[in-house]
């Protein structure tokens, strides 16, 4: 072999040796990450604009660390049985037990004859707060049970509430 052929054998093992440990040290990082190490928090310094965010990252990883997290005392009110015509009425009380202000988006039901009522300010982390909900029963007989979709800034965005009971048709008592 001529000296510029074992100089290029010789420059193979280093460049690859660099390569190898830039490629490594990324790895590393992103192996920290998953295992909930590296978890960066989300200083929000009161703007609304730092709190709304996707938990899914770009990678397809999930952050649930950084969301706000919406726990109802209770997901179903049974309010027994009613006569058909009265207006049912009850308080989902919930706390934002995540790290980030929680921001109700919407609060909807299938029909027009149940009607959530929501807070429209953010409830801080450790606060609790109210979804107040009312079902006209007028023209609802038999079983029922009603959902209501809670949309929030948190991971997964939907939550649902239930009303449930049963309506006597209005001639029987």
């Amino acid at each position: 072999m001529n000296r510029t052929m074992q100089n290029y054998n010789r420059s193979i093992p280093l460049s690859l040796l660099a390569m190898l440990l830039v490629c490594a040290l990324p790895s590393c990082k992103n192996e920290q990450a998953e295992q909930g190490k590296a978890v960066e928090e989300i200083a929000t310094d009161g703007k609304i604009s730092s709190i709304i965010r996707s938990p899914i990252q770009a990678d397809g990883s999930v952050d649930t660390v950084n969301v706000a997290k919406m726990i109802f005392e209770e997901t179903t009110f049974d309010f027994g049985e009613v006569k058909e015509g009265e207006i049912v009425q009850h308080v989902f009380k919930f706390n934002n037990t995540g790290k980030v202000p929680l921001l109700i988006n919407n609060a909807r039901s299938t029909c027009g004859c149940t009607v959530p009522k929501w807070p429209r300010e953010a409830i801080a982390p450790g606060a609790s707060g109210e979804i107040s909900v009312e079902f006209n029963t007028r023209a609802k007989t038999g079983e029922q049970e009603k959902p209501i979709t809670v949309t929030a800034n948190t991971y997964p965005s939907n939550s649902q509430i239930f009303l449930k009971g049963f309506v006597h048709p209005e001639e029987e008592k």
